[in-house]
């Protein structure tokens, strides 16, 4: 592998700490980054992903897709020399938030008076 096909990447996670760098090729795919962040995952965190959808990928403000190599998400990164900070958002897994939905939207019986003196 060719030296100038290396990026090297650091995930910055919800509460600050970093996994990485990682040293890994610009024809990785996003989707096996995720997989590599999920597998160095540190296992004193309350919220841990336990599939690749439930994160997303944030650099320079735009959510990286899954389908996109790490070449040409490139542009997002910027030509900066040394190592890339890319930021990891946990999203909630579908059931849970379907759960949750169903919670919000049962009706709120809502409690009124008028007191006339």
């Amino acid at each position: 592998m060719p030296e100038e096909d290396l990026v090297e990447l650091k995930f910055r996670l919800y509460d600050g700490t970093d996994i990485g760098p990682i040293r890994c090729s610009s024809a990785f795919t996003v989707a096996m980054l995720k997989e590599r962040i999920i597998s160095e995952w540190p296992k004193d965190k309350k919220i841990v992903p336990k599939v690749v959808n439930d994160l997303k990928l944030i650099s320079a403000g735009k959510i990286l897709e899954s389908n996109r190599t790490v070449a040409q998400c490139k542009p997002s990164f910027g030509e900066l020399p040394g190592v890339i900070t890319i930021h990891v958002v946990v999203q909630p897994s579908l059931a849970k938030a379907k759960s949750e939905k169903k919670i919000d939207e049962m009706p709120k019986k809502i409690a009124c008076s008028c007191t006339i003196l």
